[in-house]
């Protein structure tokens, strides 16, 4: 898999600023003020965080005109967030038979959904969000370095069959161990690349990665929302939630109750 990555020329650089951003969360001491510092020096990607920063995702009950301001109203933790959030998306351009806008809108909904769980699981929200937002970087990665084998996994994962099975058949590997290697040749904190490789089996985790059951989980959610919203809870994972030391009861009454998580996600989109 780092030989597939390494010798990929097509791989999107990640901006200087968001590098920066990931190297953070290894850095507990940064302040707000190394985060101004460091989006600074990008001026578009400035430019385009106060204007969100200024929507009503974000309150809008204040002016934002400044990364100063951003820290201040948003607070450090969900500005690195949102920055990551817009170079993100702004950097990985859509490969030929991908739909890039379809990628971001699920991944998006996947990220609002592992913040809202993490209270729950009492872990960091902003990185249980980072986690959800790049759950499918490896099925990004594989339709860049095996773009017929992708065009065929998602043909086959459209009549029902699983992602991961398919890809393990036809390429020996998944999207799990390929966003895991991809996100740690970008140098992304270990949590981060254990919660993408251990997502759909979290429990096989050294040690329990709780991202990872937090990725999990919002998966369940995301692939069953109608089912949640019927009160059918038959599919839940119950076992996960035991390992994470959660009632079943406790859950089941938090998911009857879920605001709505997905406003305003276009709006990272444009």
């Amino acid at each position: 898999m780092k030989q597939l990555i390494e010798k990929a020329t097509n791989l999107p650089s990640i901006p200087k600023v968001v590098q920066e951003l990931i190297a953070s969360f290894n850095t507990p001491d940064i302040t707000g003020g190394h985060i101004a510092a460091i989006l600074s020096n990008d001026q578009a990607l400035t430019a385009k965080v106060l204007r969100m920063a200024n929507s009503v995702r974000y309150g809008g009950h204040r002016k934002v005109g400044s990364v100063k301001d951003a820290v201040l109203v948003l607070g450090f933790n969900s500005l690195r967030t949102l920055v990551l959030s817009i170079g993100f998306t702004s950097a990985l351009n859509g490969p030929a038979a991908f739909d890039i806008q379809a990628f971001w809108i699920k991944s998006f909904k996947m990220a609002n959904r592992c913040k809202w769980l993490a209270k729950s699981l009492k872990i960091d929200a902003e990185l249980a969000y980072t986690c959800g937002l790049l759950y499918a970087i490896g099925e990004y990665l594989i339709h860049l370095i095996r773009p017929e084998d992708a065009i065929t996994i998602d043909k086959r994962v459209e009549i029902g069959e699983s992602r991961s099975r398919v890809e393990q058949q036809l390429l020996g590997f998944d999207y799990t161990q390929a966003g895991a290697a991809l996100a740690d040749h970008w140098f992304f904190p270990q949590e981060i690349v254990r919660a993408i490789q251990y997502q759909e089996s979290p429990l096989a985790a050294p040690g329990l990665s709780p991202y990872a059951a937090c990725v999990h989980l919002g998966h369940h959610m995301l692939d069953n929302e109608n089912k949640i919203a019927e009160g059918n809870f038959d599919d839940f994972p119950a076992k996960l939630l035991h390992a994470m030391h959660l009632t079943l009861s406790d859950m089941f009454t938090k998911l009857e109750n879920v605001p709505d998580l997905d406003e305003g996600i276009e709006e990272f989109l444009n």
